[in-house]
């Protein structure tokens, strides 16, 4: 069966005057999306546009750029195997999967348009249903006090004697008075596609919360020093959240800090200000991150040990199947902060699997690599593996980084070891990277054991370190480059 979900915008939300963006599936009539306006790039803010769907089966998509006339179209991440007819200035494709792209016109990365094409939704909450608390002003903006949320949550519905399970943020516009909404446990936010919230979603000391939907959270028109995050976890357990769409963030999209089995799916977030990482993680362990989409202006991912309240070393973390663009900084970064006080902290069993980075772009030569493990405050980082990871050609930075430092910053001490860190079938095209490294410390305080398993620079596998433009230090032992496993 062929069929599109279509989610509407409230009045009031930010539109892109670049694209206008239509689909159908089989014998639909065609349907026009809207197109939100997102700000893209710390470094020179710009606008781009974003739209987003649901569909099972094929869609046909058709695309119409309305700032200039069409020359060339390319359509990243490339592994998508996506390309696009171009016909009287309309772009056509179709799709059949879950997809998130860019779509680039004349080879323009900043005016671009991000498209999200998800699955229709199995279990959504509609109102009506049991449980269900429904948080609407029809035809007008909703200003909500976030007392009154959490009185009427606690409230039992309509003499059931229930208090309900659900949150329901209906399509409109939606203000939390106080910009944050803590969420208590056992609860589930549900933010419905066309809804826009305008406000910070916080799990603090809590347990089985879910934060879910198909609508848009929106913290743009706060300051940067506001350090707003878009979703912040500390010390809870068991925290999912799934579908949403994230709009400049003054801090981070998602923080999760000593916390653990947190499972996060099919997120996409846009940030510009700095310190605005995608998804930050420190004294954590039993973190799943699945179908993300993230364009941030700092680190899309880092995992940390100890960092302010949260202490203690951070395991069992696994990326997967996710876009990073990292405007600023890092897309993937390890081992920064850790209980300097004390011994440090273990930063360990972390797997990246199949993952496309779209950009790296760091002016700052210590802030460099695409994927960086620098240890610092005594930290160990151990057992990495980075598992067919495709790289595309970026504007600035390098493509690895490991290292033991001492970053006065950031870093009270030095870091105390790297061991065990596997990259296998790690791809890169391009020609804008600086050279590789691979650094210890000193002699206590060394990288023990990287090996590279298929590692492709421009198609050529590289098996000695000078063919991948490796500077690899005296304290740095057994690094191999293999042909294969």
């Amino acid at each position: 069966m062929n069929k599109t979900v279509i989610y509407s915008a409230p009045e009031g939300a930010v539109g892109s005057k670049d694209y206008r963006v239509r689909v159908r599936a089989g014998d639909e009539a065609w349907q026009e999306l809207f197109v939100y306006e997102v700000q893209v790039d710390m470094h020179d803010v710009r606008k781009a546009s974003m739209a987003y769907f649901d569909r099972e089966g094929i869609a046909e998509i058709e695309i119409e750029c309305l700032y200039t006339e069409i020359s060339a179209v390319v359509i990243r991440p490339l592994s998508a195997l996506i390309k696009a007819d171009r016909d009287s200035g309309l772009i056509r494709f179709t799709v059949d999967r879950s997809v998130k792209l860019s779509v680039e016109i004349n080879g323009e990365r900043f005016r671009n348009l991000h498209l999200f094409v998800g699955e229709p939704e199995q279990d959504a909450p509609q109102p009506g249903d049991p449980g269900v608390l429904v948080l609407e002003r029809p035809g007008r903006t909703a200003i909500h006090r976030a007392a009154d949320i959490l009185r009427l949550a606690q409230t039992p519905l309509n003499g059931s004697g229930q208090a309900p399970d659900i949150i329901y943020f209906a399509p409109g516009l939606h203000y939390i008075e106080e910009t944050i909404l803590r969420i208590p446990s056992g609860k589930t936010v549900y933010i419905a596609g066309g809804a826009v919230v305008v406000g910070s979603l916080v799990c603090e000391h809590v347990q089985d919360v879910t934060i879910k939907g198909r609508g848009v959270l929106y913290l743009s028109e706060y300051h940067r020093y506001s350090a707003f995050r878009g979703i912040r976890i500390g010390f809870s357990q068991n925290i999912e959240v799934e579908g949403l769409i994230l709009i400049d963030p003054p801090h981070y999209s998602i923080y999760i800090g000593k916390s653990s089995h947190i499972r996060i799916r099919n997120f996409k977030s846009f940030s510009t200000r700095g310190w605005s990482d995608g998804i930050d993680i420190m004294a954590s362990s039993d973190i799943e991150i699945d179908d993300v989409f993230l364009r941030t202006s700092d680190d899309c991912i880092a995992v940390y040990g100890s960092r302010w309240d949260y202490r203690g070393g951070t395991s069992r973390i696994k990326i997967r199947n996710s876009v990073l663009w990292a405007d600023v900084a890092h897309p993937l970064m390890i081992g920064t902060h850790g209980d300097y006080d004390q011994d440090g902290d273990t930063i360990e069993d972390i797997v990246y699997q199949n993952l496309d980075i779209l950009e790296h772009h760091e002016p700052q030569e210590n802030y460099w690599g695409a994927m960086a493990i620098n240890a610092g405050d005594k930290n160990i980082v151990r057992n990495v593996l980075y598992d067919n990871i495709r790289v595309e050609p970026f504007e600035l930075g390098q493509l690895v980084d490991i290292r033991v430092v001492h970053n006065p910053d950031y870093n009270p001490a030095p870091g105390t070891r790297i061991e065990n860190i596997t990259f296998r079938n790690i791809s890169y095209t391009g020609d804008n990277a600086k050279p590789n490294r691979i650094y210890g410390y000193d002699q206590e305080r060394i990288v023990d054991g990287v090996t590279f398993i298929q590692l492709k620079i421009n198609g050529q596998t590289i098996l000695h370190a000078d063919e991948g433009n490796f500077q690899i230090n005296e304290y740095a032992r057994n690094v191999k480059f293999l042909a294969e496993s």
